[in-house]
């Protein structure tokens, strides 16, 4: 069974009677266990499309299914916690909180799980030790490099052990060396852990550390293969 499917999926906005279709018609299946690259030029539909995936807005039209179910199978407060506990979130401009350390800002999303409480320490600190930040651990994101901002977010997405992690454009405010750290660190969170992993991306040298790159072209899947030599950091950096 497909972790992800998505039939035919259309996404209209209308302002003051003008249409703009920002998905006309995409379709496809995500297996866990994948690292697919959802990759195309700005405004192609790429995070429309994410924002569909991961419950954070609705398709005019098409069908979407996550573990077997749609939108409408869940109440509000199942969708919030499907979000928080099944789907980890990884952001360009990171969205951490400035007047947190690293440990607050990695906890936080167990705080609004059903976790249990005495479990939170534990699995906090396993998620910053995974991103190799313990040492990092009571700093505030002011006090942080780039590329240790997005370690914190991997940290943050990962704490909650979800099936699948979303990444938007994570490396685009990071220059080159940390940005292919971040690929890195997702790469080895794929092949090791066997993390589910949806990538955002509009470079090629990142979608290359996938495994299935889908190009995405006017809000269709233009084309859909396999990456026949994925590339990790030492390629890059020779």
């Amino acid at each position: 069974m497909s972790l992800i499917e998505v039939r035919n999926l259309k996404k209209v906005y209308t302002n003051e009677e003008v249409e703009t279709r920002a998905l006309d018609g995409a379709s496809f299946d995500i297996k866990k266990g994948e690292f697919v690259a959802l990759m195309g030029p700005s405004g192609s539909g790429k995070s429309t499309l994410l924002h569909i995936l991961g419950f954070l807005d609705r398709q005019t039209s098409g069908e979407y299914k996550f573990n077997n179910k749609t939108f409408d199978d869940f109440t509000e407060e199942e969708i919030a916690k499907v979000r928080n506990e099944k789907m980890g979130f990884i952001f360009q401009s990171f969205n951490l909180l400035s007047r947190r350390n690293v440990y607050d800002n990695v906890i936080l999303p167990l705080v609004y799980s059903s976790t249990p409480e005495r479990d939170w320490d534990k699995l906090a600190k396993e998620a910053i030790n995974s991103v190799d930040l313990s040492h990092r651990s009571g700093h505030t994101p002011a006090q942080l490099s780039g590329g240790e901002k997005q370690r914190v977010a991997i940290a943050r997405a990962l704490v909650n052990k979800p099936e699948v992690i979303f990444a938007d454009e994570p490396t685009g405010n990071l220059d080159s060396n940390s940005g292919l750290e971040i690929m890195e660190i997702l790469r080895e969170l794929n092949d090791e852990k066997g993390h589910t992993i949806i990538l955002i991306t509009h470079e090629t040298y990142t979608a290359e550390h996938a495994e299935r790159i889908l190009h995405i072209l006017d809000g269709r899947i233009d084309s859909d293969g396999k990456v026949t030599e994925r590339r990790g950091v030492k390629d890059f950096l020779k």
